[in-house]
């Protein structure tokens, strides 16, 4: 029952305020499961939140599927005039954070290992040093992880795999994946001249998280022509630098970033074969959701991984 009372509009106020807060994370994830997450509290709690809401305005709010969940009409209504409001709380007190002397915050960022290792830690590792108050979680992982389900504020991806719907950032240059392998394999069982030999060779396989396959190895002709080729071996791996250790071990060919045999390379443990079929394509991209409003700490990571070259 709602009071037309002064006194009764403020209690009514105060028991709704949270249900209105899980109501609008509820409506903007179309999932009970990641707006639990989201707020860090049990699906189950959640649900009963909503449906105490719900009996208490005497009104269904959400519709509810076994596949998504989205607001009806007079949920709608509701949520055009709560979700404005609440938004121009979160950047007041967001304002008032970012108004103190230091940045706050932990920021969390779901990348490969490569990823981390080449890019993300050297250039975050100082920000760590200046700035005491500011945490950073790294979350390694190949697959292409959905940002809200793993509640990570951002994530780094090659640039022509940033979903739509993101703000994207250039944070490294131009990658080649190139085809080494050790001077004894090479010597002894010769180099491939074509990404077709590839079958008379031992290779290092890459297992993609995504979905369970081996990763095809893709190489260019000279037309521009994609050329993808399953390879075989002894050795399978999911992750890049035991690939590479492998090679350096004699175990075969392996395909990685070229920046990441850099130092191998350069010492003469690796030697490159099929260089010309290896095209260059776009560098490692930040994103995370355009409706995101970065914070103090988050803006400082995004400064420090802006790649400036």
């Amino acid at each position: 029952m709602i009071l037309d009372d002064q006194n009764g509009t403020s209690h009514m106020l105060r028991e709704n305020i949270n249900d209105l807060i899980a109501l609008a994370a509820v409506a903007e994830e179309r999932s009970f499961t990641r707006a639990a997450a989201r707020l860090n509290v049990s699906q189950s709690a959640l649900s009963h939140t909503i449906k105490g809401l719900e009996q208490r305005l005497g009104l269904r709010l959400l519709t509810r599927t076994t596949r998504s969940v989205a607001p009806t009409i007079e949920g709608e209504d509701l949520l055009a005039t709560l979700t404005p409001c609440l938004e121009k709380i979160e950047a007041r007190l967001q304002a008032l954070n970012d108004a103190r002397d230091q940045p706050t915050g932990t920021v969390r960022i779901v990348a490969t290992e490569y990823a981390i290792e080449s890019l993300l830690w050297p250039k975050l590792s100082p920000v760590l040093k200046a700035h005491p108050l500011v945490n950073v979680e790294f979350v390694m992982d190949y697959g292409y992880t959905d940002l809200a389900d793993s509640q990570c504020d951002a994530g780094v991806r090659y640039g022509e795999q940033v979903s739509e719907g993101m703000i994207s950032m250039r944070i490294g240059p131009d990658e080649r994946m190139v085809c080494v392998g050790s001077p004894d394999y090479l010597d002894r069982v010769g180099e491939p001249e074509t990404p077709q030999d590839l079958a008379d060779h031992s290779c290092i396989n890459l297992r993609l998280s995504t979905h369970g396959a081996l990763y095809a190895w893709e190489f260019e002709d000279k037309d521009g022509n994609e050329i993808r080729v399953k390879v075989k071996g002894q050795a399978c791996f999911n992750t890049i630098n035991p690939v590479m250790r492998a090679s350096v071990d004699g175990h075969g060919l392996a395909l990685v970033p070229e920046r990441l045999a850099q130092e191998h390379l350069a010492a003469g443990t690796l030697r490159t074969c099929l260089y010309d079929f290896s095209p260059s394509f776009p560098g490692f991209h930040l994103y995370y959701p355009s409706r995101q409003k970065p914070s103090f700490a988050f803006q400082v990571v995004l400064d420090a991984l802006r790649d400036r070259g």
